[in-house]
């Protein structure tokens, strides 16, 4: 992998600039390989190694929270025979992905991206990069051209996560950990851990802590809906690749299957799910309060729990949950609004990421700064006005690779289009119809991150290219062929 590259004076150009060397990034550039073999492209990325968030978590027992067979790379097998994966397991097939099919001789790492500036006169973009050294220092700016950007940067600000509204919180004696940041040389052996939250983070947090922990107090404020499922190897009653594509397909459609029935029998799902949550608990941690949700089922995300890890670890002798709101944080501890107070050496804040698109980087089209709040999203990957630039979105209702290699397919069709005709970019125009007919949120949940958001993220339109990618099998199909040039307006 090579860290080469040019100065601002004499800039290389590229058919194709990917930021980010995570899932989608390095999905798009697999597509653009074998599917347009004379595309020049480079991938940057910031890091000084691929994996995106799964290079910068770190805390302990972080896994996927959805299932591997369609998070993984459609054309790299998943080696492992468990749906759910550990970050480390992950990691080491994003390694052998890149290498075995070259696409690591494409990356450049600690090529921190800040702005990408296009020019209608030159019909091209500009991409500034900060380059910085092994230790991160930053060496310099550098800079290439490219007729288009794509976005692989995922929705999460990896230098600020949601710094949590708790009163007195920069008073705690102990230490404060955010498991975003988690420290490299953290010992929580025989400590008291306060973990505060309730999402994916802490149901996969807790069970791995708990095993060094003197004591963990898990505090969250409204309990969320957790589901236990096993995760066991394969079976091998077929053929393996019948196998793996019954299971793809299966994968696919069974969690939209299931998104559309907690919309339309939310009760019944509900019952279900605190049945077999009480199945799990022990007897002093009843379901109500402490997992039953105040809202339907997937207004916000499931939380999947492998093997009913997370509900054995209330078993243990040393965990305990507590369902409320807190009062204060005090020197060596926290107290809660009803007077219970839970003794504490560490704070884990596991209270959400920053939701932000595009990686913080500013983007200018013929100097103008270009916003993403509010600005209507077309196909689910481009900004209205905005000419060359692809974003990768994953799901709410399924896996992120499946939204993510929609786009790369929506790229290829479409350049390959531009190339046939002789245009040179495309700008999403968004009809007026479309602006007057309302819009719908493109993260369609009620969870906190999203709503401290909405401000800064686009939006969707209700018809046509402009409508929300929440139907993945039918986003698949129409990704490969439905139209990949309805609204938009072509110069050569």
């Amino acid at each position: 992998m090579t860290d080469s590259s040019p100065d601002m004076n004499n800039p290389e150009t590229f058919d194709v600039v990917i930021i980010g060397a995570g899932f989608a990034g390095i999905n798009c550039a697999y597509r653009l390989l074998k599917q347009q073999p004379g595309t020049s492209f480079v991938i940057l990325d910031g890091r000084d190694s691929i994996g995106g968030v799964w290079d910068q978590f770190r805390y302990p027992g972080v896994r996927s929270d959805s299932q591997v067979y369609t998070y993984g790379l459609a054309w790299h097998r998943w080696p492992f025979t468990k749906p759910i994966a550990q970050g480390s397991e992950i990691m080491e097939y994003l390694h052998d992905a890149v290498s075995k099919h070259r696409i690591d001789d494409r990356i450049r790492f600690r090529h921190k991206v800040s702005g990408v500036d296009w020019s209608s006169e030159r019909q091209e973009w500009t991409v500034t990069a900060a380059i910085a050294d092994y230790q991160g220092r930053e060496q310099q700016s550098r800079g290439c051209v490219a007729r288009w950007i794509i976005m692989g940067t995922g929705y999460v600000d990896y230098e600020s996560p949601i710094d949590p509204d708790i009163p007195g919180l920069n008073t705690f004696k102990g230490r404060v950990v955010h498991p975003q940041n988690w420290p490299r040389d953290f010992s929580y052996a025989n400590q008291k851990l306060a973990l505060i939250g309730s999402g994916a983070t802490a149901v996969s947090l807790l069970p791995a802590i708990a095993k060094e922990a003197g004591q963990v107090t898990m505090i969250q404020r409204s309990p969320t809906y957790v589901v236990a499922r096993p995760c066991q190897e394969a079976s091998a009653w077929a053929p393996r690749r019948l196998l793996l594509t019954w299971r793809w397909l299966f994968y696919m459609i069974n969690p939209y299957l299931l998104v559309l029935l907690c919309q339309r029998s939310p009760n019944m799902v509900r019952e279900g799910l605190t049945k077999d949550a009480a199945k799990e608990l022990p007897a002093h941690v009843p379901v109500d309060p402490y997992f039953t949700p105040r809202y339907d089922p997937w207004r916000q995300r499931m939380c999947l729990d492998p093997n009913a890890a997370f509900f054995r670890a209330f078993h243990r002798p040393n965990v305990r949950l507590i369902t409320g709101e807190i009062a204060a944080v005090t020197d060596h501890g926290i107290r809660m609004r009803d007077g219970e107070t839970v003794d504490a050496d560490v704070i884990i804040t596991a209270t959400g990421h920053r939701m932000v698109l595009g990686g913080n980087i500013g983007i200018q089209v013929d100097g103008k700064d270009i916003a993403w709040g509010g600005r209507f999203i077309w196909n689910g990957c481009m900004l209205d006005g905005v000419p060359n630039l692809m974003f990768m979105l994953g799901y709410t209702n399924n896996s992120w690779t499946l939204g993510s290699d929609n786009t790369a397919m929506c790229l290829v069709r479409l350049t390959s289009y531009m190339r046939r005709n002789g245009a040179r970019s495309a700008v999403p125009r968004v009809p007026e119809a479309v602006a007057t007919g309302g819009t719908q949120s493109i993260w369609q949940l009620e969870s906190t991150y999203v709503r401290e958001a909405q401000g800064r993220l686009p939006v969707c339109g209700n018809t046509g290219p402009w409508k929300p990618k929440n139907r993945p099998p039918i986003d698949w199909l129409y990704a490969r062929w439905g139209s990949a040039t309805a609204d938009l307006e072509f110069s050569m």
